[in-house]
């Protein structure tokens, strides 16, 4: 019998979603998660779209120290955790077609699969959505940089604690790691 083999389909391009699968338990979380569910619409357009034009979506995701490969368990204990992560997870659940990849540190490509993913796609321009701007979105967007992936960061689709902090690491993303960060309906998605 021939080893198993693992297969990721060929695109240019994949929407990484990060970190919005979230009970939002840290201090001031219910508070951003409550502000977050319009950033979390736009998230769940841009995915649609995705979908649609044959860009595959991963979803990127803290595995909250459950140390578990179960994201079925990680939603459905989100889910449980309040209204506020509850009606995110909802919004933004993802779908049989979509990848899940399940981190332990801030960055979505350290000692995870996702590298590996992206290189057996022959990908090569990553739209980065999700939570938190200036943390585990900016970690990855830098991983993604510094392994020669061109970034694209719809601005509509991240979001921060403040407002400051939001547009700051936009900063960061534009200034150091070239990123583009038009709104989301202005970006081609191309398989």
């Amino acid at each position: 019998m021939p080893p198993t083999r693992t297969h990721f389909p060929k695109s240019r391009t994949v929407v990484l979603v990060v970190d919005v699968i979230n009970p939002f338990d840290f201090p001031g979380g219910q508070k951003f998660a409550r502000a977050a569910v319009r950033t979390a619409r736009a998230i769940a357009r841009l995915a649609d779209r995705a979908r649609r034009a044959d860009v595959p979506v991963i979803f990127v995701n803290d595995n909250l120290g459950r140390w578990r490969s179960d994201s079925d368990a990680l939603i459905d204990h989100c889910i449980r955790s309040g209204a506020a992560s509850a009606r995110i997870v909802q919004i933004l659940r993802p779908r049989k077609e979509d990848f899940v990849v399940l981190k332990s540190t801030i960055s979505g490509f350290h000692q995870t699969p996702l590298e590996a993913m992206l290189r057996q796609g022959e990908v090569g321009t990553i739209v980065l959505a999700g939570f938190v701007t200036g943390n585990c979105v900016l970690f990855t967007a830098a991983d993604a940089y510094m392994r020669d992936f061109k970034l694209i960061v719809p601005r509509d689709c991240v979001a921060d604690q403040t407002g400051d902090m939001h547009n700051s690491a936009l900063k960061k993303m534009r200034d150091l790691l070239k990123a583009k960060t038009p709104v989301a309906s202005a970006i081609r998605l191309r398989h």
